[in-house]
């Protein structure tokens, strides 16, 4: 099967027709065919964009909200057949490819809301007889660059609120999952979206996505990926002036006090850093334990990664997927010899899969790092795979300060029985998301999204706080008194 490009209502084919070949990274089993697009053909998208930003700016809120009420209700009649697509393409386990799904479904119906609820705000001026309010307007055509690792979440993020707010959106998604951006954008076609509003171009980085952050036409860019490309992103955008959001990197912490439920700290440890095989930004690739517990949680924690099943993503059986791609596997290999020669205990893991039958995916076994200690690189930075590092800490405010050094701030989480450790934590833990007796993963669509530092530029998706991101504030003045008032001049 060979995927098309959406631009201005058409599906079409690449402008020099080439593609890329998709294989599923359990199996190794042909999928697809994936368009090479060039800048011809994001140049096309960005004309439709812009053209029909003119008459989609003007459709009612409520109105382009009962369009996203008709996509979300699609997505749920479609749940399982796109989890089953997702995994195949991109390898996380079939339960987990649901929940990705779900969040689009819960992000379509959050955002068609908002299309009455995209409130202003009334308040009194400082002269008589006249009124003070304030009210959001679109922005122009937004650029959507999204990642693989959630193929339908992540997009949904992003194009719905734009959508909502009244922009137009040019959408560039990773290249190694495109299915599932290809059959999201057909259910938008589907839902009714116009011509033009919603533009798919599938294609790489350096040729596509370089050619959206650089488009004189493009208001807007909202970036997920690595901290290397987001920084060229920010220094692109930010010398032509035009906004940008970005969602970069985590080296995400759970902290374990003497007094947690290790029952089920070893549950929130497991599904947060082997989840997705470790291959979200919010994994937990870093554990801070007080030292009381250290080596019976250390203990209990190596027996339960030696449960783990691997194997394909639609196998019920299976506890953890493959990784994207061979260069994934490299990457953690590299990161496997860097901690052996820091001098961390490996106790576990360490190697791919041994047996015939995983031969053919990307497949590395979870595995845990002792003795490790906050300066080596393995607990400073993103790995991207199965990998937990184990630090030992005396107290609750040394294990704050561990959490807190690294360069990254987007999710950290704490096990405790006492609450006057978790409001401490809460206040002092610098990053954007924060469990208690929880993982690292599991942001709910309603509220905001996104970390400090090394993590993003301070922009926030979900909730209402993504549509300030997709939105001009703009404040307006009804002086009724009938002659000149001077504001700060006259009383």
């Amino acid at each position: 099967m060979r995927l098309l490009n959406f631009i201005n209502g058409q599906w079409s084919e690449p402008a020099e027709g080439k593609y890329r070949h998709i294989v599923n990274p359990a199996t190794g089993e042909s999928l697809w065919d994936v368009p090479r697009s060039t800048r011809e053909d994001l140049n096309r998208a960005v004309e439709a964009a812009k053209a029909a930003f003119a008459s989609w700016r003007l459709v009612p809120g409520p109105k382009r909200g009962e369009l996203l009420f008709q996509v979300g209700q699609l997505l749920l009649e479609r749940k399982a057949e796109l989890a089953t697509k997702m995994t195949q393409e991109m390898g996380k386990v079939f339960m987990e490819a649901q929940g990705d799904v779900q969040e689009g479904i819960d992000m379509a119906f959050y955002m068609a809301g908002e299309g009455r609820r995209s409130f202003g705000q009334t308040t009194p001026s400082e002269l008589p007889d006249k009124f003070a309010m304030t009210v959001r307007d679109p922005i122009g055509v937004a650029g959507i660059i999204t990642p693989w690792n959630f193929p339908m979440a992540i997009p949904t993020w992003k194009i719905f609120p734009a959508l909502v707010m009244g922009n137009t959106v040019v959408f560039k998604p990773a290249s190694e999952t495109p299915r599932l951006a290809y059959e999201l954008v057909k259910i938008l076609e589907e839902a009714g979206v116009p011509a033009g509003v919603v533009n798919l171009v599938f294609g790489s980085g350096t040729e596509v996505g370089e050619a959206l952050i650089r488009h004189s036409d493009v208001a807007l860019i909202s970036f997920t990926g690595s901290n290397e490309t987001g920084r060229h992103v920010a220094e692109v955008t930010g010398g032509e002036l035009k906004r940008a959001s970005l969602e970069l990197g985590g080296k995400n912490a759970i902290i374990v006090m003497d007094d947690a439920d290790l029952d089920l700290a070893l549950d929130g440890i497991i599904w947060s850093a082997f989840g997705t095989t470790g291959q979200r930004c919010t994994a937990c690739s870093r554990l801070i334990v007080q030292e009381g517990i250290y080596d019976a949680l250390r203990n209990r924690l190596k027996e339960r990664i030696g449960q783990l099943t691997l194997g394909s993503g639609l196998d019920e059986k299976t506890d953890v997927g493959p990784l994207i791609n061979e260069q994934a596997v490299e990457k953690v290999r590299k990161y496997i010899q860097i901690g052996k020669d820091e001098g961390a205990h490996l106790e576990t893991g360490g190697t791919v899969p041994q047996d015939p039958a995983l031969a053919a995916g990307h497949f590395f076994l979870p595995t845990l790092f002792t003795d490790v200690s906050m300066e080596m690189r393995i607990a400073q930075e993103e790995i991207f795979g199965p990998v937990l590092s184990m630090i030992k800490v005396k107290s609750l405010q040394e294990a704050i300060e561990a959490n807190n050094r690294v360069t990254y701030g987007l999710s950290s989480s704490l096990f405790t029985r006492d609450v006057n450790r978790a409001f401490k934590a809460i206040r002092d833990l610098a990053t954007g998301l924060i469990y208690i007796n929880a993982g690292t993963i599991g942001a709910e669509i309603h509220l905001p999204f996104g970390g400090s530092r090394g993590t993003g530029n301070g922009h926030r998706e979900s909730g209402t706080a993504a549509l300030d991101f997709f939105s001009e504030w703009k404040a307006i003045y009804v002086d009724y008194s009938g002659k000149l008032q001077r504001a700060q001049i006259d009383d």
